[in-house]
């Protein structure tokens, strides 16, 4: 199952006219086999932790997060936005620019991170003081070729 979903800009969190991609039980379960499947698709610089547990977004690169252990609970948007539970098996594409932040974990919690074409990453938390270069780092980060899951178009996103 996939999910799509709209989040407007919320205050210094300038989220995306692109929806965030929810796909449900949708890959393998170990952090090894999700980074070879988001690698597979062009997805890569990989990582392997948890989700910061502060409202943050990235400015410079679209994300992918494949949950390869537990559950938790990510408030998607700023601090009024969507609370979506993530399980083992799901993925988020996040779209550049819609903030995210761990609310709650499971002890067996763990996520894989992953970016397109590998491209590096920044962290974001909404400082007024650089909403000109967030800006202008959004409206550069290009639309993957890809998605992560299953390497066909990203849903809603051309």
């Amino acid at each position: 199952m996939i999910e799509a979903h709209r989040l407007a800009p919320a205050g210094d969190i300038p989220n995306s006219g692109l929806p965030l991609v929810i796909w449900r039980d949708a890959l393998p379960k170990t952090a090894s086999a999700i980074k070879e499947r988001f690698a597979r698709h062009g997805w890569s610089n990989a990582w392997t932790n948890g989700i910061f547990n502060y409202h943050h977004f990235h400015s410079i690169a679209h994300e992918v997060l494949g949950v390869s252990g537990g559950e938790a609970r990510v408030r998607f948007g700023g601090p009024d936005g969507e609370t979506v539970i993530l399980r083992r098996g799901d993925a988020a594409a996040i779209p550049a620019g819609v903030g995210h932040c761990l609310e709650w974990a499971s002890d067996d919690f763990e996520v894989v991170g992953a970016y397109p074409g590998g491209a590096d990453y920044d962290i974001r938390r909404g400082d007024p003081a650089e909403r000109a270069a967030v800006e202008a780092n959004l409206s550069a980060v290009p639309l993957p070729a890809t998605n992560p899951v299953d390497g066909g178009l990203m849903p809603g996103w051309g």
